[in-house]
């Protein structure tokens, strides 16, 4: 912001900016929603879009089927071996309990415990068939279950060999489908930056530079973070294509300026003092000598010597003598600093 401006302008000059940025926030806000609804534009995908539908229904429901049989299994198999399990405790349990009995009945050697000896070993006998009952259930549910496994993995493996060309179909059109929104982005993008680089170029300067540089702005942001983050990689080539077709285009607009303003400053460098400054603006030749550069050729001038009254780079006149006091005074003010006269300069405003 320019040193010489007024105060109340420089505070407008400051509104204004504001109003630029607000400005390019609603735009910017406006924006964001209809890039975020392009998505919409394209209907969402499944893999099973891309799967027989005759063979999915059959296969979901054989895979249903055979879950509920694996679960049913391992259910009856749960209870099986805890069954197996009390049979083996109780088993243990009257083993121990017959081996003491049978252990006191040896030490006194009593005839009439013989039924009570045939008794016991019956009923241990007893015991055992039991476990030996519960055993076998196990393994008959431990069959079923594996049973059960190897069909419904069977099932699995036919809906992996259904799925996997639908995979790769699936993958193909959501690639697609990417690059169709970006490609909705780039259309919706790219007027947005022809559009502010006229804006740029023929209104900025204008009254209404505040909604050109809002606008201006807001295509930056959209096309900066709307369109280059979704970019399509292909292994990154794209990215860089891009980005060097960017780089390209830009340095060479750099380039032509750089060399259009050496030429205008080397043009203007060879005209009479009185005719350079015709096209010199008050408060850029202001900003400019106060930052101790010369207003004519943007070279650096040590401006507190008090012999320097000219540039020695393009000869443009910096300080003069007061017509009515006399005093040194820069060139370029429109009055006297010592005594106020008018200094008759040709500066724009």
């Amino acid at each position: 912001m320019s040193k010489g401006l007024r105060l109340t302008e420089r505070w407008m000059q400051r509104a204004l900016w504001l109003v630029a940025l607000i400005f390019a926030g609603f735009l910017v806000g406006l924006g964001g929603l209809v890039v975020q609804h392009l998505r919409d534009v394209e209907e969402p995908l499944s893999v099973e879009q891309f799967m027989d539908p005759a063979q999915v229904a059959s296969l979901r429901t054989g895979m249903e089927a055979e879950r509920e049989r694996l679960e049913a299994a391992r259910t009856r198999l749960d209870q099986a071996s805890q069954k197996h399990t009390v049979a083996q405790s109780n088993t243990r349990s009257a083993r121990s309990t017959f081996n003491d009995w049978l252990a006191t009945r040896q030490a006194t050697a009593r005839p009439e415990q013989d039924p009570e000896l045939i008794k016991r070993t019956q009923g241990l006998e007893a015991l055992e068939r039991a476990e030996r009952a519960a055993l076998a259930a196990v393994e008959a549910e431990q069959q079923t279950m594996l049973d059960a496994t190897q069909a419904h993995e069977r099932v699995v493996q036919r809906w992996d060999a259904l799925e996997a060309p639908a995979q790769q179909a699936f993958a193909d059109e959501l690639a697609a489908g990417e690059l169709r929104v970006f490609l909705y982005r780039l259309a919706l993008t790219l007027p947005l930056l022809l559009v502010a680089a006229w804006l740029f170029k023929h209104k900025r300067k204008t009254r209404d530079w505040p909604f050109a540089w809002g606008f201006i702005f807001f295509a930056l942001f959209t096309f900066f973070f709307e369109l280059v983050p979704y970019l399509p990689s292909y292994g990154g080539y794209v990215r860089y294509i891009v980005g060097i077709i960017l780089t390209v285009v830009a340095g060479r607009y750099a380039i032509a300026w750089l060399q259009a303003y050496l030429a205008r400053q080397k043009q203007a460098e060879t005209l009479p003092d009185a005719e350079r400054r015709l096209g010199l603006r008050y408060d850029l030749v202001q900003t400019r000598l106060a930052k101790g550069v010369c207003p004519g050729c943007e070279r650096a001038v040590d401006l507190k010597d008090g012999k320097n009254d000219f540039c020695p780079h393009c000869g443009i006149g910096l300080f003069n003598r007061c017509g009515n006091c006399a005093t040194r005074k820069n060139a370029f003010a429109r009055f006297c600093f010592a005594c106020g006269a008018a200094a008759n300069t040709t500066l724009a405003d």
